[in-house]
């Protein structure tokens, strides 16, 4: 599974360059899985946005910002989303590359006080016709998604809007940012990786 779903040889020649293959590969025995949990679908289901990243049959990229009202995305099987396509500026950028190439890559995010991201890879679908599409009002089109890898991102970097902060596990000249929680866990703490040397930026 840790090939095939979540590693190609360039993520593997940069983990082995800064020794991270160890906590690699236990984050996706640890994290990543292929069916949506209870919270995956409740986070999903509540949110009012989410980032989508496409790339045409060339391998040129897109990413677009996708919103709507809380549940304009919803979870319709084990591993399976779909969300609608509303009324836009028809370059159909995003879709269209669907249709030449089904690979995706979604990221949700809260960037509140508590904040959180799951990402969702998989293989989408584009119709016009799709039955259920009656259950979201203003859809000229359905996406569905089936997943390949479900999987949380630390959102130690993720700012809170409106504040004029940056976050504090960001690096900055002469400060040393705090290790981030998680890597104290028991699941995760024997399989860290060194910190790198890195530049003071001054």
């Amino acid at each position: 599974m840790v090939e095939s779903t979540m590693f190609h040889d360039g993520n593997r020649r940069l983990q082995d360059q800064f020794d991270s293959r160890r906590i690699a590969d236990r984050l996706v025995e640890k994290l990543t899985h292929t069916e949506f949990t209870e919270s995956d679908r409740a986070f999903i289901e509540g949110a009012m946005f989410f980032f989508l990243a496409t790339s045409d049959d060339r391998g040129q990229p897109d990413c677009s910002f996708k919103g709507g009202m809380p549940g304009f995305v919803k979870v319709i099987g084990p591993g399976e989303l779909a969300f609608p396509d509303y009324d836009g500026n028809g370059m159909f950028k995003s879709l269209g590359n669907i249709v030449a190439n089904p690979n995706v890559g979604l990221l949700f995010i809260d960037m509140g006080e508590k904040p959180r991201r799951v990402r969702v890879n998989g293989e989408a679908t584009v119709s016009r016709d799709d039955p259920l599409m009656q259950r979201f009002a203003g859809a000229q089109l359905l996406v569905r998604v089936k997943a390949r890898a479900i999987f949380p991102n630390c959102p130690r970097y993720i700012v809170t809007p409106g504040t004029a902060e940056a976050s504090k596990y960001a690096p900055r000249p002469n400060y040393a940012p705090p290790e981030p929680a998680w890597k104290g866990f028991d699941d995760f703490r024997d399989y860290i990786h060194p910190r790198q040397k890195t530049p003071n930026g001054t």
